[in-house]
């Protein structure tokens, strides 16, 4: 796989902040940046109904089942899961 210009940079701002948000337009590499760079993360997609019902329901739960840090796709469709991180 190609290595993105951007993946030192994601990798920087990573060891200075607990959260970081990627955004661009459909269809851009987003996810697959940030897969390819963060390949210890585990990754989940909230277009999965039932882990988005779980996200919304019970967010601190969710949550507690990534300690070393997760890769959140599609969060925009739990809004509210945004208050717990």
């Amino acid at each position: 796989m190609i290595k993105r210009t951007l993946s030192d940079k994601l990798l920087s701002l990573a060891g200075q902040f607990p959260v970081v948000t990627i955004t661009g337009p459909r269809q851009s590499g987003k996810t697959t940046l940030t897969r390819m760079v963060f390949t210890n993360h585990e990754y989940v997609s909230l277009e999965k109904p039932h882990e988005r019902e779980f996200a919304l329901s019970d967010s601190r739960s969710f949550l507690k089942r990534y300690k070393d840090g997760v890769i959140l796709d599609e969060i925009q469709r739990a809004p509210g899961l945004l208050s717990y991180l």
